[in-house]
């Protein structure tokens, strides 16, 4: 016996090395967890950052070259023509991070296959990226107009409202799920359009800048909505390859556009030495950047976090234009901007999140049941042992 106790642990000890060695594991595995979320947060932090900065930037960049060079049509045209650098940024990331590289011309064969069997064909570009290269352009044309006729804040509120109009169209169009939480982000966000509207009392130029904002937000809705039913879901570097392939539509067919609205004087500027280059290449660069962050940010954080930078963008413009500009923060303004943001993160809860909270409620309900008797048993069972310690034993 003694043998067998120095050659091999006994088997309660034995019990608790495994114990102990299943504990160790878990607890790597739950630190490899906690770690693997603490990055994916520390990273969500930073793409919400930039996803703030680039998108009011871009706004109130825009305000500003507008002081200089009304011309918001051109400008669209300018940015657009920046699209072109998704799939080249694309790719350098594919290189540095991929273990099996390929060439530029392998990759982008298969990226191609997102748009069927045959690739890109001519066919496929005039009836599936084409028309998407017209809802681009009207969504940010549309934008670009309204920061000419109102201020910055109530333009990036408003256009929040597109996540309202994709869940519509979604419902309607493409037969999602029902779900009366956000019905009523939507009743939110329409009160808020026309609170706004009010908000001025109804003068001429307000009531256009706002419907020019809600087209813009419409043609996004539209654009999202169309893609999902027509394209389905994207890789990134299909995505990346989508939108490169929007700047070239912008530049083979929507160059002559801009052209036509120099000669006719409707976007007119005495000489090109006049254009503010800094203020429109920082506009696309921005723009830019606010694109690859909403389309590529969610590799690497959670979806919900980016679309919290959209909303954090509007207090920032708020603070912008209170010491740029004369807007007037009155109570009606204020209660729109507050129940359009309210929608638009009424919108973000998950589809399953009324059964979360059913889990959790039955969750807490049941502990409060089992600490109840658990209570009372210590105290009856404190009794018998007490009788125990005091009663003398036979023997004695």
């Amino acid at each position: 016996g003694d043998e067998r106790s120095r050659e091999s642990p006994a088997p309660a000890e034995a019990q608790m090395q495994a114990g102990a060695e299943g504990g160790g594991r878990v607890n790597r595995c739950c630190w490899k967890c906690s770690v693997t979320q603490l990055k994916k947060i520390f990273w969500g932090v930073a793409v919400v950052l930039g996803v703030c900065s680039s998108w009011s930037g871009s706004t109130q960049l825009a305000k500003l070259t507008f002081k200089k060079f009304d011309a918001p049509f051109t400008l669209t045209w300018f940015a657009t023509n920046w699209n072109f650098l998704f799939f080249p940024l694309y790719y350098l990331g594919h290189v540095f991070k991929s273990a099996e590289k390929q060439s530029p011309k392998q990759r982008y064969r298969e990226c191609c296959r997102f748009f069927g069997d045959n690739g890109l064909t001519l066919k496929v570009f005039f009836t599936k990226a084409a028309p998407f290269g017209v809802l681009w352009t009207l969504t940010n044309y549309l934008y670009l107009h309204a920061i000419k006729k109102i201020n910055t804040t109530d333009v990036s509120v408003l256009f929040c409202c597109n996540k309202a109009f994709v869940f519509l169209l979604s419902w309607i169009v493409l037969r999602d799920r029902f779900m009366g939480v956000r019905i009523v982000a939507a009743i939110f966000a329409i009160a808020g359009i026309v609170m706004m509207t009010y908000a001025d009392g109804f003068p001429s130029h307000s009531v256009i800048g706002i419907a020019l904002v809600v087209g813009s937000a419409s043609m996004s809705a539209l654009y999202k909505v169309l893609f999902k039913l027509l394209l389905g879901s994207a890789k990134f570097g299909e995505a990346a390859l989508f939108l490169s392939v929007l700047a070239v539509f912008n530049v083979l067919f929507v160059t002559c556009i801009p052209v036509i609205l120099y000669f006719t004087k409707v976007e007119y500027w005495s000489s090109f030495d006049i254009i503010p280059w800094g203020n429109l290449c920082g506009f696309s660069i921005l723009l830019l950047t606010f694109n690859i962050l909403l389309n590529f940010g969610i590799a690497i954080t959670y979806p919900t976090l980016i679309s919290l930078g959209i909303v954090l963008s509007v207090p920032v413009n708020a603070v912008v234009d209170h010491y740029t500009s004369e807007i007037v923060f009155n109570s009606v303004r204020v209660i729109a901007i507050i129940i359009i943001g309210l929608g638009f993160l009424l919108l973000l809860l998950p589809e399953e999140w009324d059964v979360w909270v059913i889990k959790l409620l039955t969750r807490l309900k049941v502990r409060k049941k089992e600490e109840i008797p658990e209570g009372n048993g210590d105290i009856a069972s404190g009794l018998p042992n007490k009788s125990r310690r005091t009663r003398p034993s036979m023997s004695s």
